[in-house]
């Protein structure tokens, strides 16, 4: 039941293809890792807490060992540039750390990855001895994902697409992501092009002072998009599929049997806001001030992947 994300975007990069490296984690080896990426507040979330909940599966949500690589690879990508080797093992080093377990990295971990967990408060979220299958959600992880590809050449991606618009909605509500375009903390100055920020052109980076805090949400949404549709068009069916936030929350049980099939594992069951919270809130949560500035940063792109209206 995967859905599309729109023609890809024509400065295409493929993702090279690198040396097959064995993974050794908790005395497992790490095979066809399942990750979970997409803009912020795309409900990534949502496939993250059911994989989380299924058996066999150690799948974490920001570990602070991946945190910081992935921050610094996102918000600084020049760090990786001509460095596809290093940045992969950088970025599988880190993940092997924060895939260990013991009660004190699932005490350090963030409470989105605490609260998804199957069993008590208390002690390791996973048996050790029943792990079969590694992955990881991590905020910002889609920034580096041809790192992740060239560090898992094996790995399942699933994408999570969602109406720009409730995207920006639920950015807007949110202070952590509304903290990264304060002054001192967006890079612009020294990172451009800079896809975390959705900064590709010397005309986004000219206008990026001008926009509002939905104009800047927008701009990331868009950002995110585009780099979806490039990942989408380096890589295979079997290694990449894109399912929307909408078809999640009304379907959850058929998203559930597909992603099934295409990690080749059962899913647990995808628990999602109570009815259809978080689709097409923005028309009540965004003024039309907000709504036209989206329409000028991001509105063709919503259109090309399937929303409007």
């Amino acid at each position: 039941m995967p859905s599309g994300t729109g023609r890809a975007m024509p400065d295409l990069i493929p993702v090279m293809p690198t040396r097959a490296h064995i993974l050794v984690v908790n005395g497992r080896k790490v095979r066809q890792p399942v990750f979970v990426i997409g803009a912020p507040h795309s409900g990534a979330d949502l496939l993250a807490r059911a994989l989380k909940r299924t058996p066999g599966f150690h799948f974490t949500i920001g570990s602070p060992a991946v945190l910081g690589v992935v921050y610094a690879f996102a918000r600084s990508p020049s760090i990786q540039r001509g460095r596809g080797e290093a940045a992969a093992t950088v970025l599988r080093d880190a993940l092997a750390q924060g895939w260990q377990v013991s009660a004190y990295a699932c005490l350090s971990c963030r409470p989105e990855c605490q609260r998804a967990r199957p069993g008590p408060a208390l002690g390791t979220c996973v048996d050790e001895r029943s792990i079969t299958r590694y992955g990881d959600a991590s905020p910002a992880l889609m920034y580096c994902a041809d790192a992740l590809v060239r560090a898992f050449p094996d790995a399942r991606i699933v994408q999570v697409i969602r109406d720009g618009r409730d995207v920006v909605a639920a950015m807007l509500a949110d202070p952590e992501e509304l903290a990264w375009f304060r002054r001192g903390v967006a890079n612009l100055d020294a990172e451009f092009p800079n896809p975390f920020f959705g900064i590709e052109t010397r005309a986004d980076l000219d206008g990026w002072p001008k926009l509002s805090a939905a104009g800047k949400c927008a701009m990331r949404w868009r950002g995110a998009v585009h780099a979806m549709a490039r990942l989408r068009s380096s890589l295979g069916p079997d290694q990449l599929t894109t399912f929307r936030y909408e078809q999640i929350v009304r379907e959850p049980q058929a998203v559930a049997a597909a992603i099934g099939e295409f990690i080749g594992a059962p899913v647990a069951r995808i628990e999602g806001p109570p009815g259809h919270a978080g689709t097409t809130a923005w028309r009540r949560l965004l003024g039309p001030a907000q709504l036209a500035e989206f329409e000028r940063v991001a509105g063709q792109q919503l259109r090309r992947v399937g929303y409007g209206g």
